[in-house]
Order: C-alpha cells, then sequence, then structure tokens
C-alpha cells in the first residue's frame, strides 16, 4: 500500500509481532492513541469505526461537555487535565496551543507495522507541530515531536516577534484502568539498575532526570502493569526515553481514569528558543507490551539486533587493564599483562586511563590527549604492536568530555568549560566539563582523537564520561548547556564514526551511567557498572538486560578479592556471572596460579562455545518464590538448547530447595538437561547435590517448566551453570 495523505475519517490499524495499535483522529484533532497492546487480528473497516465508537467515554457531572481524548501529544488547550505535551510560551503568551491538523500519512510496513506522521498548526499561537510514530517490525512502539516556528508567522498570541520559549515536549500512551502496578529502577553509582515497584494511583509518578546523562538512578524503562505481574506473568506496558540528557519519564492518573506513560526531554529554563524559521525535535520515545517483563525485553532485543548498525561479529574477549594496573603503566608489566591474556585466550586488549600526559593520579591530565612522553618514550607502539603479534586487537581508554583544572588545555582555555554565572561548577572526581557545543573545544577533541586512531591501529574505544553535569552553562553568557553538549557528544561520535568506520566505540559512563538508546544508536557495548562483584553484578545484569541484549554490555571477571566491595569470590562464581554479557577480564592474571589460568581459560573457551547462542537467543528469568536464589538463562531462537545459571545469592530460607523450573524452552519438545562445565566446580561437586545432576535427565519442556527438577542445595555466593539440549526432531 503507498503512501496516503488521507483525511482520516477511520481510524488506523497498525500491526506487527502481536502487537496492535489503533489510532483515531476526533475532528481536525492530532491522532490519538484508541488502542495500544494485544494483536486485536484482522479487522475490517466497519470494526475499527465500531472500536472507536465503542471506546468514547460517557459525560459526568462537573466535567467538559464534549469528551476528548487525550493525543499523542497531550494538549491543556483540548481538554487535558493533567501534564500537557507542549510547555512553553512567546513573551508569556502562545502558551496554550491548540494545534489543527493540516497533514496526515500512512505509511503500512510490508515487514509489519508502519508509519504514521502528522502535522497541525496553530496559526494563533504561530507554531507549527509534526510528529511521527511508527510500529516498528519488532512490535516496539516509538514516537517523536517537533515544535517549529514557521518562516513568517505572524502569530503568538500577541507575542509579536518574540522568540518561542520551549519549556518540554514529551509525548504519551494510554495504558487501560488495569494496568495497576508501577515497574522502573533507581540506584547509585556501583549498585546501578535496583528494581522498585509502586501503586500506580491517581497522581503522578515522575522520574526527572538532571544529571545531565542518563545517570545511575535513571528508570531505564518505565512499566505499568496488571497486579503481581513479575518476569514470565501479567500484561505489561512500559516506555524508554532515548536520550542521554536530561530527561523525564512518568506514568500519570487522572482522576477520570485516563492514565498514560510518557517522556522527553528535560529542558533546562530558556535553553530552547525559536525564532521564525527554527525548529526543536524531541528525542524518541519508545514503548513496548507484552506479557511479563521478559516480553517486554525481547521486543527491545529484537529491535537493537533488526539494526544495520548492531554488532555482527562475535563479540570479542576483553582484557581491561584498569584494576589490573591503575595508573602505573610500565611497558614490561604491560607486556606481561597481554602475554598471560593471550595465553587464556584473550581477543581485545584495552589500555586504559593514565597513558597520556601528565596522567599519573585522577586529579590532572585531562584534556591533554597526547602519549605521556616520559613514560611512553617511543609512543604507544611497542605495546601497540606486541599486543598485535599476539593476535589481539588493542583499544584504549579515552574521556574526551572532561577536562582536568590542572591540565595543560584548561589553563589555556578556561572559557572551553560549562560554567555559568562567572563561577566554577563545584569538582566532581577532580574534573569539570569540557563545553563542546564551543566551536574550538569541539574542533580539539576531535583533532586530537583523529590524530590517535590514525597514528595506531585502535579498533576500539572505551569512551568514558565521569561526572554530572552541574550548573553546566555554555559560555560566554553561562546559558543552560546541557542540551548543546548532548548533541554535540552525538555530532562528534557520529563524525569519529565516519572517518573510522571500522571503529567500534563502548559507552562508559562511571561505569554503567550512560545506558540509553539514543547513546546506542552509534556506539557498540555499555560498561554495566564499575563494580565488577560479581554478587552485585547479578542484580545490575538482571535488571540491565530489561532493554539491551546481553552482547551490548560489558561483563568482567574481576580479582579474587573485589577492588570495589572487597568480598571474596571463587573464580566460578566471577565468570559464570560474567559469561552472560560482552565478556571480558578485568585481573592482573600475571599474579594468578597456574590452576587459576587454566580454569580462567576454560571459562574463555566456554563463552567462545557459548556466544552464539547468548548473543542471539532469547533472555528468561524466572521468577522465584525465594529471593535468596535466582535462576535466568538465554533460551536460542528456534529453542533448540539454552543454558541457564541457578545462582544462590544467599542462604535459603528453608534447608531443602523446591522445584527448579526451566523457563522459555518449547512445550513439545523433548530436552537433555545435563551439568555445564566448568559450571560444576569442585565447591559445587562436594555438596550432596541430586542424583539427578550426576548423569542429567531427559524430560519434555512442558514438564521441566512446570514441573521442574529438584533444586540443588549450593552454598551462598555460587552458580550451577545447566545445559538444556532439544533430542530429536521437532
Amino acid at each position: 500500500m503507498p503512501d496516503t495523505a488521507a483525511t482520516p475519517t477511520t481510524p488506523v490499524h497498525l500491526r506487527a509481532a502481536g502487537v496492535s495499535v489503533v489510532l483515531v483522529c476526533d475532528g481536525a484533532r492530532l491522532p490519538a492513541v484508541l488502542y495500544w497492546g494485544t494483536d486485536l487480528g484482522e479487522l475490517g473497516a466497519a470494526d475499527i469505526v465500531a472500536l472507536a465508537a465503542a471506546s468514547v467515554p460517557g459525560t459526568v457531572s462537573n466535567d467538559l461537555d464534549d469528551v476528548t481524548r487525550v493525543g499523542v501529544l497531550p494538549e491543556h488547550s483540548a481538554g487535558w487535565v493533567g501534564r500537557p505535551g507542549l510547555a512553553g510560551h512567546r513573551a508569556g503568551r502562545a502558551w496554550s496551543p491548540l494545534f489543527t491538523r493540516t497533514a496526515f500519512h500512512v505509511q503500512p510496513d510490508p515487514a509489519g507495522g508502519g508509519t504514521v506522521r502528522a502535522t497541525g498548526r496553530d496559526d494563533d499561537a504561530g507554531l507549527e507541530l509534526r510528529l511521527e510514530i511508527e510500529l516498528l517490525a519488532s512490535g516496539v512502539l516509538r514516537q517523536r515531536a517537533t515544535v517549529a516556528v514557521p518562516a513568517g508567522a505572524a502569530g503568538g498570541g500577541g507575542g509579536g516577534g518574540e522568540p518561542f520559549v520551549v519549556g518540554g515536549l514529551a509525548l504519551a500512551l494510554p495504558v487501560p484502568p488495569v494496568a495497576t502496578e508501577l515497574f522502573d529502577l533507581a540506584g547509585r553509582w556501583g549498585r546501578e539498575r535496583a528494581p522498585q515497584r509502586a501503586p500506580f494511583v491517581v497522581g503522578v509518578h515522575s522520574r526527572e532526570n538532571r544529571r545531565g546523562r542518563t545517570g545511575p538512578d535513571a528508570p531505564l524503562v518505565l512499566a505499568a502493569g496488571t497486579a503481581g505481574f513479575g518476569f514470565r506473568e501479567g500484561e505489561v506496558w512500559a516506555v524508554h526515553v532515548a536520550w542521554s540528557g536530561n530527561h523525564v519519564s512518568y506514568a500519570e492518573r487522572l482522576a477520570n481514569g485516563a492514565a498514560v506513560l510518557g517522556g522527553g526531554e528535560l529542558l533546562l529554563p530558556g535553553e530552547v528558543r525559536l525564532a521564525q524559521g527554527e525548529e526543536y525535535t524531541g528525542p524518541w520515545v519508545y514503548a513496548a507490551h507484552a506479557i511479563g517483563l521478559d516480553g517486554i525485553a525481547a521486543r527491545f532485543h529484537t529491535h537493537l539486533r533488526s539494526r544495520p548498525q548492531h554488532p555482527r561479529s562475535p563479540r570479542p574477549v576483553v582484557l581491561n587493564t584498569w584494576e589490573a594496573v591503575y595508573f602505573d603503566h610500565d611497558l614490561d608489566r604491560l607486556v606481561d599483562l597481554a602475554r598471560v591474556g593471550a595465553d587464556v585466550g584473550v581477543e581485545r586488549y584495552v589500555l586504559d586511563d593514565g597513558w597520556f600526559r601528565h596522567r599519573r593520579t585522577d586529579k590532572a591530565g585531562l584534556g591533554d590527549w597526547y602519549v605521556d612522553e616520559d613514560v611512553w618514550p617511543r609512543g604507544l607502539h611497542p605495546l601497540v604492536d606486541e599486543v598485535r603479534r599476539l593476535g589481539m586487537q588493542f583499544g584504549l581508554w579515552v574521556e574526551p568530555e572532561m577536562v582536568n583544572p590542572d591540565s595543560d588545555l584548561a589553563r589555556a582555555h578556561p572559557e572551553w568549560i560549562l560554567a555559568t554565572g562567572g563561577r566554577t561548577p563545584p569538582l566532581s572526581r577532580s574534573q569539570q566539563v569540557l563545553d563542546l557545543a564551543h566551536p574550538g573545544a569541539y574542533g580539539y577533541v576531535l583533532e586530537r582523537l583523529d590524530a590517535l586512531l590514525r597514528e595506531y591501529p585502535i579498533s576500539y574505544l572505551k569512551w568514558d564520561h565521569n561526572r554530572d553535569l552541574v550548573d553546566a552553562g555554555h559560555s560566554p553568557f553561562g546559558t543552560p548547556g546541557v542540551h548543546a553538549q548532548t548533541r554535540a557528544v552525538y555530532r562528534l561520535i557520529d563524525e569519529l564514526r565516519s572517518r573510522h568506520p571500522h571503529l567500534e566505540i563502548e559507552s562508559c559512563s562511571s561505569g554503567g551511567l550512560r545506558v540509553d538508546l539514543e547513546i546506542l544508536e552509534r556506539t557498540d557495548r555499555v560498561w554495566g557498572s564499575d563494580n565488577i562483584d560479581p554478587l552485585e553484578r547479578q542484580q545490575i545484569q538482571r535488571y540491565t538486560v530489561q532493554l539491551l541484549p546481553p552482547e551490548l554490555i560489558g561483563a568482567h571477571v574481576g580479582s579474587p578479592r573485589s577492588h570495589s566491595t572487597a568480598r571474596t569470590h571463587d573464580l566460578s562464581f566471577r565468570a559464570g556471572t560474567a559469561l552472560f554479557g560482552s565478556f571480558g577480564i578485568e585481573w592482573d592474571v600475571t599474579t594468578a596460579s597456574a590452576e587459576e589460568r587454566k580454569e580462567l581459560a576454560a571459562w574463555v573457551q566456554l563463552y567462545k562455545d557459548v556466544r552464539g547462542l547468548l548473543h542471539s537467543g532469547t533472555v528468561v528469568r524466572a521468577d522465584q518464590h525465594d529471593p535468596a536464589a535466582a535462576l535466568h538463562g538465554v533460551v536460542a531462537s528456534d529453542r533448540s538448547s539454552a543454558l541457564f545459571a541457578l545462582v544462590q545469592l544467599a542462604t535459603p530460607l528453608t534447608a531443602v530447595p523446591g522445584a527448579l523450573r526451566l523457563p522459555g524452552l518449547d512445550p513439545e519438545r523433548r530436552y537433555r538437561v545435563t551439568v555445564q562445565p566448568p559450571g560444576d566446580t569442585p565447591a559445587v561437586r562436594q555438596r550432596r547435590l541430586p542424583a539427578w545432576l550426576a548423569t542429567g535427565v531427559e524430560l519434555p519442556g512442558r514438564v521441566l517448566a512446570e514441573a521442574g527438577l529438584r533444586t540443588p542445595a549450593l552454598n551462598p555466593e555460587q552458580l550451577l551453570l545447566l545445559r538444556a539440549e532439544a533430542v530429536g526432531e521437532r
């Protein structure tokens, strides 16, 4: 069906991957979502019209005489008394625009879903609004809006030629009354992605982020669902704001029962001012509907894996030098580390912080992006050459958006620091933020990074971002600078990728503090957390996969004693945790015993054997009755095999554990379930385990999911890997 410019006398029905979205335009209004949820099947025009008519609520006392549905852009002028979609004004006027639809285009996608584009105008306010609504083949729905002041606009409600100051531009989607609970994530540095729940009551649940980066306490996804929904059960609706700067995600229920999920960029006062001929486009707001949080995760994973730029090559085993050597950059020591790494199977060696001028501690040197001549008299070439001779790729750590006051750059260009009102923002980690919206600063950073990438065969940049943007004003007047900074970072990365198309980039921001779908449009991995204590990582990774598939999440094997928490763990627990991500090592393996190196090499080989499964299959997480244990895994897309991890987080409530249920398998196929070495360590085998573990067991998938197997009794902070392989033909 070709693109149509239609007067939408009937609602539009889009379908993809088990999801239906029905849009309707009442009168000359902008589109509203009539229905978003489980696929409604093939509907004729008469059925859709009847559905629209049957969904109009009745009027109630002391309310508006005419009922208007809440639009994708909620409008106060149309009677919506909740958070308006567009907030702003022109000299105190044009603050309540009412858009009249001027165009409406529908473009179905043969692969499923389609795109709706609508335009509206308010001539009195002198504004134009453009909406893009897409149901993708994955079943993910996304939408964004652009507000513009057309050239020659004579409106403004009396505001004359004053610019229109955009206070906010947020889009919303309706959720039905059965969605009575909310779920999102909170956290702090080193303990990111902590789940929290709340009742979905009348009022606003608003998660506002003013850190200038996604942040450790970002909701990641904000979900509403039926009472008691979990990983595998309950109907769930969820949204994610794809923006790496300040943003808001919210859930709102009005007294009349109408409820929405929404979000957008959180603009600072006066940050976006539109003169005639100018426009502002908000970020994409992604949304998903499914059964259970696993269903929501699967939709996002399918979408991400469908992108042309999604990493297709096997995710390499990484050795990162940070927790191995910190700032002690001695060539001989780093070469020894590389050689041991190569011996255990490492494929990518990343030199972390400390290689550039004046960088002997974290208090100096940021911004001076030249190889330190004192530490590296021959440059990085001796190390890079040896790394590549050993068969590994070479990667390098950078933090281009930051600057230490104690640096040649800051002394030469103090005006390149984000600052407000003639004062210096408070220090964080002994650093300030470099104003990349300043052409001089942008040009300097681009030239320095480009020069490094041209001089050395660098295949990977670990791109860090270690502080919040506080009091972040753009020089020379101190105007708010977060929006422009975020756009400049995107532009910088895009330009580097254009010049070096084979370069991969990791979004590392104090660990996992810049994790969103817009930074992922231009990066290939995120660092899950600076905390690689496997006990903490079990939770962090369990909920990071709520948005991202495992291959995009950096997960490393740390030293026996965690640098972040001082806990001590067996190698099997550390490696078995890191296995379910983009696997790496962050440990001075030159200090490891011969037995430890042998075991580590076995884990590296296992990762290489199963990464094809882990990085293409469906993530499953069991709803456990006992919070002391967790079960998660990945099931192959054709459900021919699966790898599960049974994780004992703490001492169990009962002496004899209950049933071990394996989710996600084909209920009609038979599977052989066995212990997966080396996830059967001596510490595990010393326990009195159920007899089936010694020989394995063969059962139908339905039995494994419903009746389950006797759960082994593990010590706290241990895990056991289980492999399930389909037996016979389907």
